[in-house]
């Protein structure tokens, strides 16, 4: 049995942008409670979250590792998370293991748009979120950058402790009501977290106001609510690699951050059609429910998916269901992680992190648990960040052509925010992920790991098609040679798909029955339905899938001994290509939104280059340090190399994150090329 329970557990996400020092700080921390002998260095590559060799090559993290602590009497696991924006994915998987969200500033560098996108992020998954501003001894405006952070993310951000003596030390000003610290006399700062602290209570409030001040446990309650409800974001400053402030961040979470049972719990899916509904996990549930958050290929343990327990206990008698299987699988062993060390222990009880090993019956979002809440349950997806950046790749060699598709299937196993996709219209096997390093370090993998080597190449634009007009088609497919033939014969109409009926689907694509009569067998319409499907997919006009369609099929004729399935197939495919052809079809292109940080002098330049690519600018955001942050729109297809265009713009100073924004439709000179150049294949 565990030595700790439920209520004594602390799960932390630990998040910042590269080179913050998250890594860091895990590291004093376990050093700090014994849980190792020496601290271990980023730039020494021995640390114990950045255990991978590719991370220790880079110099930062590429995936999330998991370590753990025992402090005053809490047990706190700490999900340490990349802070490039290539993997940003794996920050967010693991939102829904942890009930506390840290986001790392460096003193330094400031507010960056990673900061901003994380912030945002965590506000959205109601999660509790907690600013560390670090390295207190490269800060060149702690009272400015305290006043950006309060200006960007709200006046609900308030300081717990301060530093002082020039950056060597911290004082509380959360517990003290005075005190000298480097940013003046603390008293103001403790009115200020106090004051946001009692607003959560009514009847506090009313002591407070009365009596000028309440004690510490008495704000104990109200400041775990605050924290819940969003209404308080504590700030803690300091130096973790001169170990400042990092035994008072350790009694922070020890003390104040929300156990299993006091954080927001997750969401899940019970059932499914129409009697699904949303299921909310009780951490001192007695059914056993997980879920898992990350997946990974250890070198000697195989396949290795690390899960949070939400509610009962996993342990070698528990054989979980998985999702909506009827069988269970058996947890022959359950695991402890401390980075790349796992230690197999008894059970995992409710609110725990561990891992299980060689179970190839769970994937990533995989949700355990024994069938008692309902026969399928599914955590509630995340939106993840869309993978935009894309690479064609071919095998190297004969070797790599035998090995790759398994191996890719295998990276796609460990990262929710990698894409493979077989481009119908251009043949071009594309990986997607979100930036250039992201790419690169799975090409690596595909290397280091698995043996494979490809080429790789810019893709062609993901196009997409749709119909802007209304519009009717039919196709009548007889076919005889000899003994029973074919036939089948469809009408239908089509128009844009547009409200719930639209969303319903991922492609935006209804098909209704309004045939009467028996024109058309019922046995018949899943026929129609599928040759309109495989139109959807490949594409009526330029070979891209296609979007936001309603199909109506609303008569037709069928024969008693001719007519088939694949005759309706294939009546309906060529119906539904005959409507698309008089309905204006359009081809849509991706655009992103692009976040740069520039120099201020650089924005005359960025903004002309941008304009020459077809984006429009949206905002412009002065920052400290001369510094700017440019909101672009722009076409993929212009931005798909933009990391060296603005290298070569900036000379190395800038940088940018990119994301999926919305489509729009491409210039008419562009349709027509892309249209010439389709080569539809008749299958009659």
């Amino acid at each position: 049995m565990a030595k700790y329970t439920t209520t004594d557990i602390r799960n932390i996400a630990m998040t910042g942008s590269a080179g913050a020092g998250k890594t860091t700080l895990v590291e004093m921390m376990l050093n700090a409670a014994g849980e190792i002998g020496s601290v271990g260095t980023v730039e020494q590559g021995n640390t114990v979250c950045d255990f991978d060799e590719l991370e220790q090559e880079y110099g930062h993290g590429i995936d999330s590792a998991v370590a753990h602590f025992d402090h005053k009497g809490a047990h706190v696991n700490i999900v340490d998370t990349p802070g490039s924006p290539g993997f940003l994915g794996k920050a967010v998987a693991s939102f829904p293991a942890v009930e506390t969200h840290v986001v790392m500033i460096d003193a330094g560098a400031g507010i960056d748009t990673m900061t901003r996108k994380l912030m945002s992020l965590g506000k959205d998954r109601q999660l509790p979120q907690v600013i560390v501003v670090n390295k207190l001894d490269h800060a060149n405006d702690l009272a400015g950058l305290l006043e950006q952070i309060q200006s960007t993310f709200g006046s609900v951000c308030r300081p717990v402790n301060l530093p002082t003596d020039n950056g060597s030390g911290v004082i509380d000003c959360f517990k003290n009501a005075e005190g000298d610290s480097d940013l003046g006399d603390i008293s103001s700062f403790h009115t200020g977290i106090v004051d946001q602290v009692v607003e959560i209570d009514e009847e506090l409030m009313e002591t407070y106001l009365e009596q000028g001040e309440v004690s510490p446990d008495q704000l104990h309650g109200p400041f775990e609510a605050a924290l819940r409800e969003a209404h308080l974001i504590p700030i803690m400053f300091m130096s973790a690699k001169n170990n400042v402030g990092v035994t008072e961040f350790m009694d922070f979470i020890a003390e104040l951050c929300p156990n299993p049972l006091e954080g927001n719990p997750r969401t899940f899916v019970a059932g499914e059609g129409e009697s699904q509904e949303e299921w909310h996990a009780c951490n001192d549930g007695e059914h056993p429910v997980a879920h898992v958050f990350k997946v990974s290929s250890d070198p000697y343990v195989g396949k290795l998916c690390v899960f949070r327990v939400h509610q009962g206990a996993m342990n070698n008698k528990t054989n979980p269901k998985v999702g909506d299987s009827k069988k269970g699988i058996k947890l022959s062993h359950v695991f402890k992680l401390q980075g790349k060390d796992h230690v197999e222990i008894p059970e995992v009880i409710s609110g725990d992190i561990g891992a299980v090993a060689k179970i190839e019956e769970l994937n990533f979002g995989s949700v355990m648990h024994d069938g008692s809440i309902s026969d399928q349950m599914k955590i509630k997806p995340l939106p993840m960040p869309k993978p935009m950046y894309g690479l064609a790749i071919d095998a190297a060699n004969r070797n790599a052509e035998t090995k790759l598709g398994e191996a890719l299937a295998k990276l796609q196993v460990e990262d929710p925010t990698l894409e493979i996709d077989r481009v119908a219209a251009t043949g071009d096997l594309v990986m997607r992920g979100l930036g250039d390093i992201h790419l690169r370090a799975k090409l690596r993998i595909l290397k280091d790991r698995f043996g494979v080597e490809v080429d790789t190449r810019t893709p062609k634009v993901a196009y997409k098609e749709t119909i802007t007009a209304n519009a009717e088609g039919h196709h009548r497919h007889k076919k005889q040679s000899g003994g029973s033939g074919q036939f089948g014969e469809v009408y239908l109409r089509i128009e844009p798909a547009v409200g719930e009926e639209a969303e319903e689907t991922s492609n935006g694509f209804v098909f209704v029955d309004d045939t009467f009569g028996g024109s058309v067998p019922k046995q018949f319409m899943p026929a129609i339905e599928k040759g309109v499907k495989a139109v959807m997919a490949d594409g009526a006009i330029a070979g891209y899938p296609m979007y936001n369609i309603k199909v109506t099929v609303y008569d037709g004729k069928h024969h008693a001994v001719d007519s088939k399935e694949i005759a309706f197939v294939t009546a309906g495919k060529k119906a539904f290509i005959d409507a698309v052809q008089k309905a204006k079809p359009v081809l849509l292109e991706p655009f992103v939104k692009l976040h740069i940080a520039i120099p201020t002098d650089m924005i005359g330049d960025i903004s002309s280059d941008m304009s020459g690519r077809r984006g429009r600018i949206l905002g412009t955001e002065m920052l400290p340090g001369d510094q700017a942050l440019l909101e672009a729109e722009a076409p993929l297809s212009e931005v798909m190399s933009y990391t060296s265009q603005l290298k070569s713009i900036t000379g190395g100073t800038g940088s940018y994150e990119m994301e999926y924004s919305h489509d729009e439709r491409t210039p008419a000179n562009v349709q027509a090329d892309v249209v010439k150049a389709f080569q539809p294949q008749d299958d009659e």
